[in-house]
């Protein structure tokens, strides 16, 4: 069993069985998550003894840098191996002006939905990730963070390869880790950070019953459900209907931030009727705001990026009917580590 895979009691069990002192499994869960310890050795003030014996009984997998690329526009995406082969990207976002440092991190080795703009989900899903490899990403990144830019990370959103509701578990116990003061995590601020999902309605009903403090961020990206079914099959079985009724149900729960990420296709969701369907979602029992999203072409993709002009006319439409919207640029699209892009090519 990984040594990260069990809890602080569990391990305090452990010890015990061993006749070691409980405060020394403290120490050690320390290392493992506050410290974010990636190797045995590096934990000094645990005994030799001590750690050669956890060694002996359990697995330590960490992350390990496969491929780092760097941007243009100050970007840097990472793949990171993990300890049975599979190979995963991350993806630091600087906007030093804004002193904003985010990282977007992947749930999943590949994704299983085929949404026909993303390149992840032409991967298939090989296998979901760990807590603690979801966990990695961040720490990692973070000391990248710290190098290139001499400050850590503001920010994470879980809006890497996969979705995150689909490994439901280790996405919360990895959100868990990182929110958590030591020795349990990290101590950031649940309000920090953002999960974004294609809308699987029954598992974001579980976040509103879970007491779930984060953001949440739906891939919109259409806003009727004959446009949807086309370009995202999950809503084939979760549809508008179904999705609308439960952001309701967790607004209520949680008074928590939803925001809707609306990629702009031309000449497909862009215009005046698409415009009209937003609004109306957005009139929904809950505030919500929209972020719209230049669209990055992945190969063998069949949609182009909305215009300027169209992409600008409208969001100015949503802003005309008291429609909170923000358009965002991509960034990292000349080392395919924008929205839509992560594929672990070469």
């Amino acid at each position: 069993m990984d040594i990260r895979a069990l809890s602080l009691p569990q391990l305090e069990a452990t010890f015990e069985e061993w006749n070691e002192p409980r405060f020394r499994a403290k120490q050690f869960y320390e290392w493992l998550w506050s410290k974010a310890a990636t190797d045995w050795e590096s934990m000094t003030n645990v005994p030799k003894a001590l750690r050669t014996k956890l060694s002996e009984t359990h697995t330590f997998h960490t992350l390990t840098e496969d491929k780092v690329q760097h941007s243009n526009d100050g970007t840097i995406k990472t793949r990171f191996l993990t300890h049975d082969g599979h190979r995963i990207e991350s993806v630091l976002i600087p906007v030093p002006d804004d002193q904003r440092f985010t990282v977007c991190v992947s749930t999943q080795v590949g994704c299983s939905l085929t949404c026909k703009f993303c390149a992840t989900g032409r991967m298939g899903r090989e296998r979901n990730l760990e807590p603690w490899e979801i966990f990695d990403q961040v720490t990692l990144v973070n000391k990248q963070c710290q190098q290139a830019f001499g400050r850590g990370l503001t920010n994470i959103v879980y809006m890497g390869m996969g979705e995150p509701l689909l490994t439901y578990a280790n996405t919360m116990k990895s959100i868990e880790h990182i929110t958590a003061p030591a020795p349990l995590g990290l101590g950031m601020s649940a309000s920090r950070i953002t999960v974004s999902t294609a809308g699987i309605a029954k598992m974001i009903k579980k976040l509103a019953d879970d007491g779930f403090r984060s953001n949440l961020a739906i891939s919109l990206h259409a806003a009727d459900d004959i446009k949807r079914n086309e370009i995202m099959p999950i809503n084939e079985t979760n549809n508008l209907d179904a999705l609308m009724q439960s952001l309701e149900y967790f607004y209520r729960k949680t008074k928590n931030r939803i925001s809707y990420e609306y990629i702009a296709f031309e000449n497909f969701n862009d215009g005046p009727d698409d415009a009209a369907k937003l609004i109306m979602l957005c009139r929904r029992r809950f505030p919500a705001r929209v972020n719209i999203i230049e669209y990055n072409p992945i190969e063998g993709g069949e949609f182009d990026k909305s215009n300027e002009n169209r992409l600008n006319e409208f969001a100015a439409r949503l802003v005309s009917h008291d429609v909170t919207v923000t358009v965002r640029r991509s960034r990292g699209k000349d080392i395919d580590a924008a929205c839509g892009q992560l594929a672990n090519k070469n």
